[in-house]
C-alpha cells in the first residue's frame, strides 16, 4: 500500500504535480509544479489533477486535517534548496529546535557553522561543491541535509561516491525519506553511483553518526543525535559500511596516572629508537604548522576514506586553533632532529559550551579563553595522532599517547577522548586500549547505491 510505499521509498519516489497548489488555491502558469515524495494524495491526483475541481471541497478538509495532524500520507513533504540567508539561518537554527531538550548535545557556535557553510571562507569549497536543503511541512522546518561532491575525495580513492552530511529530522520516516531522496538525486545527476555519510563535510570533519553512546556528551568536534537517526537512514534504504570508534579514559576528578607498562615502552622505545619528544614551538608557528602538513598526508594516506588536506584547509584550521592551542598538547617525535609523528589534542572546550543553548559567539568565546587561562577545562580531545609509515611498530604511539596524557593531567586534563579510529585499525585500537581507555561511542558511516 502507499504507506509502505513511503517507508520503503527510493529515488523514483518523489514526484512532480499541481494537486497540493491546487489544494491550496494556488494558481501557477502552466508547466510549473511542485516536487514532493509520492503519498496517497499524489497517487490519486497525479500530473495536473485532472477532475480534482468536481471535489476540490471535500478534498480541501482531508488535505487541511492532514495538514493538522501531520499525515505524511496526505499533506506533502516538500524539500528545497538554500537560496537566501534566510534559508541559511533556518538550516543552522533547526538542530537548536529539535535538540533543546537533549543536554548530551552541545550547541555549536553559530558563526562557526555559518563560516563552516560558506564557500567564500571555507577552502573546502576549493575542491568541493555542497548544496542545502530544508524539509518543510504546513510551513515548518522538519529537516535538514547537504549535498556534496568532493573532487578530491574521488581522485584520491579513484571512484564515484557522493555524499549527504548535516542530516536532521524529527521522527518522521516520510521526512527522512525526502531529504535521502533529495540527496540522491542530486548526487545521481552529478554522476554519482553511491550515496555515502554522514559527512560533514568530509573525514576531516565531523563524520558518522552517532548509534551507541547517547547519554554522554559529544566533546569538540564530534557529532551527537537522537538514537531515531539510524532507524530513519535505515528506512530511507542506507546500509552501514564502517564504524568509527571513540574511547575515554582518565577521571574528571582526578588525575589516574598511566599503566606502568606504557612508561616502560616508552622509555624502552626513546633508548632503543633514538626518538625525542617535544611540545609545539609557538613562536615557530608557521614552520610548525608545515610539519603538520608533511606528516598530516603521509600518516593518513592508507586509512579507509581518508583524503588529504590541502595546505589551504590546514592553514584555516591552524588560525583557528591558535588562541586557544596548548603546545604541551601538541607533540612532535623526533629522530635525529626530523619529525616521524605528532599528536594534536585540545581542551574540550564543549565543557564550556554545553550551558551556551542558543549557540551564541559573545560571552561564550571569552568564556573559553578564560576558562583555557585558568585551567578550569577538565577535559581534553586527542583529535589526531600519526606516525610516518616507515616508523610504525616502534612504540611511537606510545610515546606521544604518554606524552598527553602526562602534560594534560598537570593541566587539570585528567579525562580525556582518543578518536575516532576505525573500526578495523587494530594498531590503533590496540594502542588506545593498553593505554587503559575504554570504548564508549560508536560512530556509523552509512551507503547505499545510486
Amino acid at each position: 500500500n502507499s504507506k509502505q510505499a513511503v517507508l520503503h521509498g527510493r529515488g523514483d519516489d518523489t514526484v512532480r504535480g499541481a494537486v497540493f497548489d491546487r489544494l491550496r488555491g494556488w494558481q501557477w502558469p502552466a508547466g510549473y509544479s511542485l516536487r514532493t515524495l509520492a503519498n496517497d494524495m499524489t497517487a490519486r491526483w497525479p500530473g495536473a489533477a485532472r477532475g480534482l475541481e468536481h471535489c476540490l471541497s471535500a478534498q480541501q478538509a482531508v488535505f487541511e486535517a492532514a495538514l493538522a495532524s501531520g499525515d505524511t500520507h496526505v499533506a506533502p513533504v516538500v524539500v528545497g534548496e538554500v537560496t537566501d540567508r534566510a534559508g541559511l539561518k533556518a538550516f543552522i537554527d533547526l538542530p537548536f529546535r529539535l535538540h533543546v531538550r537533549d543536554l548530551s548535545w552541545v550547541p555549536p557556535l553559530r558563526r562557526d557553522v555559518e563560516i563552516m557553510l560558506s564557500p567564500i571562507k571555507n577552502p573546502f569549497f576549493e575542491h568541493a561543491e555542497a548544496r542545502y536543503f530544508l524539509a518543510t511541512q504546513n510551513g515548518t522546518v522538519v529537516g535538514r541535509i547537504a549535498t556534496i561532491a568532493n573532487r578530491l575525495h574521488n581522485d584520491t580513492h579513484g571512484d564515484r561516491v557522493g555524499f549527504f552530511g548535516f542530516f536532521e529530522s524529527i521522527d518522521d520516516q516520510a521526512v527522512a525519506i525526502a531529504l535521502i531522496e533529495t540527496a540522491s538525486n542530486w548526487l545521481k545527476a552529478k554522476g554519482f553511483d553511491a550515496i555515502r555519510g554522514p559527512a560533514s563535510f568530509s573525514v576531516n570533519d565531523e563524520y558518522g553518526l552517532l548509534v551507541d553512546g547517547f547519554e554522554t556528551t559529544n566533546t569538540i568536534m564530534m557529532p551527537h543525535n537522537p538514537p531515531s537517526y539510524a532507524r530513519l537512514l535505515e528506512g530511507a534504504g542506507l546500509r552501514g559500511v564502517k564504524n568509527l570508534t571513540a574511547y575515554q579514559g582518565g577521571d574528571e576528578r582526578q588525575f589516574v596516572t598511566p599503566p606502568d607498562r606504557i612508561r616502560r615502552a616508552v622509555d624502552i622505545a626513546k633508548k632503543r629508537f633514538g626518538i625525542t619528544v617535544r611540545a609545539l614551538r609557538l613562536n615557530d608557528f608557521k614552520a610548525e604548522v608545515d610539519r603538520v602538513k608533511m606528516l598530516y598526508n603521509r600518516c593518513w594516506e592508507a586509512n579507509w576514506g581518508a583524503v588529504p588536506m590541502t595546505d589551504h584547509e590546514i592553514d584555516h584550521l591552524a588560525s583557528q586553533f591558535k588562541p586557544v592551542v596548548v603546545p604541551d598538547l601538541v607533540p612532535f617525535a623526533e629522530r635525529d632532529g626530523e619529525p616521524i609523528g605528532f599528536g594534536l589534542a585540545l581542551p574540550d572546550f564543549n565543557q564550556v559550551l554545553r550551558t551556551n543553548r542558543q549557540g551564541r559567539m559573545f560571552p561564550a568565546a571569552l568564556q573559553l579563553l578564560w576558562a583555557v587561562k585558568r585551567q578550569q577545562i577538565r577535559r581534553t580531545r586527542i583529535l589526531l595522532l600519526g606516525v610516518l609509515p616507515e616508523f610504525r611498530g616502534k612504540a611511537v604511539d606510545a610515546v606521544l599517547y604518554h606524552w598527553i596524557w602526562t602534560k594534560a593531567g598537570a593541566r587539570n586534563m585528567t579525562w580525556g577522548e582518543g578518536g575516532w579510529v576505525l573500526e578495523d585499525n587494530p594498531a590503533m585500537n590496540a594502542g588506545l586500549t593498553n593505554l587503559g581507555m575504554t570504548p564508549y561511542k560508536t560512530y556509523r558511516v552509512y551507503e547505499r547505491p545510486l
